[in-house]
């Protein structure tokens, strides 16, 4: 084997962009320019001592003694293919050591210089800070500074430049996506659009649009909106470039759904966001049966042409794997999640029994016992339903799940809610928590939890941390941006805490979760009128009497308003005899703690915890850290192993 060879290099990637459109559309064409742009790169690059170590179908991999020849070179390439026909080419360079040997050429210098030409446009040459010091005093070379940017496996952010000669695009710092994120392709999927007939058919075109988006989330370097975000678009005829805006994605695919009988016609289409450019069409018309396929080949055209490897353990396996055989067990898995991302307790009863149906077509549905697993888990950790009821079937059908498919991501987190909430495993909630997201990174409601759970533990800076990156994943998402509020709450930070309050009640005037959340920041800092006003528009955007009432109870029993109190705590009482499967018991114990009446309040934290009800919360709640120290209080959670946590 020949010895490795390491030398300062000026590093060149070249990429003609479209060229894979241009190749299904005008296949002809495509091969003309290809080999126009071969010719003219073979040519100049040879003309400036460098060499061409590497062609990968529409780009190039090249070398060069001198940062000033590397920069001539590339100048003098654009100004060529810019000149009609014109070929759009991306290029970016970088100076670095690199190495040779018979199997090719490494180095951190060619995976930066790779990095650089992904984030450049059409038509522009971008160098790194490194080569710009070689060439600054060059007067034929004149360049612009864009900003510093960070990139995936660069350890530091990176001074990027534009060469600015005659007949260059030189792209501004808005036009360059992801300003100061890393440099990643990035996707929002739009729900695709029912066609069919029928409007009952809607849940197949959003499932699945959702299974596409679960099945990107698992490519390695490609950032996928989730699903909450995506979906904020449905029914609007946004413009996509505002819809890329929005969501700072490169890319967004829409498509339609037409089903009829046992026929189903999809349509894709992959549009470029910073100018609606379509990349590429596809009309699939196939039988039901292969929807699973359908799926599969859209999943793999994206990352194909949006140059993503998957995983060598990946890479031989459907990213969309056939999960039952039986259509109708696959339609009603589909309502199942179509009812349940409503997130309404009515509506998780809705896919409760969509879930359940599925199993009776397919008893070995791994993806409908996890929908099971999830909602029972929900269901017991809103207090919808007793926890008692509610999270032993969430943790059967969770490990259910597991046994058909270990690979299930929301098998493994509706099991950390399990042992989080109802077992007090620790341990192992963080563990199947860590479990879920490494099998699916980019679920953005998993992390929301795993959020929750940190915040709940007393790890505040990592919950925010991970909160962040949620909201990275789905920036539209009225529960993650809440979510975020709370965790900068959690830091003392209230001034962030009601930006992003204000943020989510503007997307949302009528999210009650916000405005329930601004009450109570503005209860810990203080400001009971406030708070109160907040409560009570929360309360009336219930809709109902007797729904959301403990925040305006609270209030009135610090602020020395007994009978005031007294009353919200009947209200709440009507509310548990008209609604037995609802636990409120936590409601009427913060109301008399708040009243300083504690025989009261612990007989009914007794309940609650007797049910396995708000033990977490009153372990990490600033409220409730005052009755830590009652011996009460001490005995009550004793029989739970949970005494270590008390600080």
């Amino acid at each position: 084997m020949q010895k490795k060879i390491r030398q300062l290099a000026a590093i060149m990637f070249t990429d003609m962009v479209g060229y894979t459109a241009m190749m299904q559309s005008d296949e002809e064409l495509a091969k003309a320019n290809r080999d126009r742009h071969r010719e003219v790169l073979e040519r100049i690059i040879a003309a400036h001592y460098g060499l061409i170590l590497q062609y990968y179908g529409d780009g190039t991999l090249s070398v060069f003694g001198s940062a000033v020849e590397a920069a001539e070179a590339a100048v003098e390439i654009q100004q060529e293919l810019q000149q009609e026909p014109i070929i759009p080419l991306r290029i970016g360079i970088h100076v670095g050591d690199v190495a040779y040997d018979d199997d090719g050429i490494y180095g951190d210098g060619v995976n930066i210089a790779s990095r650089i030409e992904t984030l450049s446009v059409p038509g522009s040459v971008l160098v790194s800070g490194k080569l710009y010091d070689e060439i600054k005093n060059h007067s034929s070379l004149p360049a612009k500074a864009l900003g510093s940017f960070k990139f995936k496996n660069v350890q530091r952010p990176l001074n990027l430049y534009a060469l600015g000669s005659d007949k260059l695009q030189v792209p501004t710092k808005v036009e360059l996506k992801g300003i100061n994120n890393e440099s990643l392709q990035s996707i929002a999927v739009l729900p695709f659009v029912n066609m069919s007939t029928d409007p009952e058919n809607e849940f197949f075109s959003d499932g699945i649009s959702e299974e596409i988006i679960n099945a990107l989330t698992r490519i390695d370097g490609l950032q996928v909106t989730s699903r909450t975000s995506s979906f904020a678009f449905k029914g609007k005829n946004e413009d996509v470039r505002e819809i890329g805006k929005t969501l700072n994605v490169d890319n967004v695919l829409e498509g339609s759904v037409r089903k009829a009988g046992n026929r189903v016609r999809v349509t894709a289409q992959l549009i470029k966001s910073i100018d609606g450019y379509h990349i590429w069409s596809e009309v699939y018309d196939r039988d039901l049966e292969d929807i699973f396929a359908v799926q599969d080949e859209i999943s793999r055209k994206i990352t194909n042409t949006l140059r993503q490897k998957l995983s060598s353990s990946d890479a031989d396996k459907p990213l969309i794997e056939t999960k039952t055989e039986n259509i109708d067990a696959y339609n009603l898995y589909l309502k199942g999640l179509y009812y349940f991302d409503k997130w309404s307790p009515e509506n998780i009863r809705k896919a409760i029994a969509c879930f359940e149906d599925s199993i009776k077509k397919d008893n070995s549905f791994s993806s409908a016992y996890a929908g099971l697993a999830w909602a029972f888990s929900y269901m017991g950790a809103t207090g919808q339903m007793k926890p008692k009821t509610a999270f032993p079937k969430a943790e059967k059908f969770a490990y259910l799940a597991l046994e058909k498919d270990y690979q299930n991501a929301d098998s493994h987190s509706a099991l950390a809610l399990v042992k989080f909430f109802y077992t007090f495993d620790f341990d192992g909630a963080e563990k199947s928590f860590t479990q879920a997201l490494r099998l699916n990174p980019g679920a953005a409601k998993i992390r929301n939890l795993y959020s929750w759970f940190l915040a709940s533990t007393g790890k505040n800076e990592k919950a925010l941390e991970q909160i962040q990156i949620a909201a990275k994943q789905d920036p539209l998402s009225l529960s993650i941006i809440t979510t975020l509020a709370i965790a900068y709450g959690h830091t003392k930070n209230f001034k962030k805490a009601f930006e992003q309050l204000d943020r989510a009640i503007a997307i949302n005037p009528e999210f009650r979760n916000a405005v329930e959340a601004k009450g109570w920041v503005n209860l810990f800092k203080g400001e009971y009128d406030k708070a109160l006003s907040y409560f009570t528009k929360y309360q009336k955007l219930t809709g109902h009497p007797l729904k959301g009432l403990t925040g305006i109870g609270y209030v009135y029993a610090l602020t020395g308003k007994k009978e005031k109190a007294l009353e919200i705590i009947e209200k709440i009482k009507q509310r548990e005899i008209e609604e037995p499967e609802v636990v409120l018991d936590m409601d009427l114990a913060l109301i008399f703690l708040g009243l300083q009446d504690f025989d009261k309040m612990f007989e009914y934290l007794k309940k609650a915890f007797d049910q396995r009800i708000g033990i977490i919360f009153t372990l990490s709640n600033e409220i409730w850290k005052t009755i830590h120290s009652e011996k009460r209080y001490q005995e009550l959670i004793k029989p739970f192993g949970l005494s270590t946590l008390l600080k």
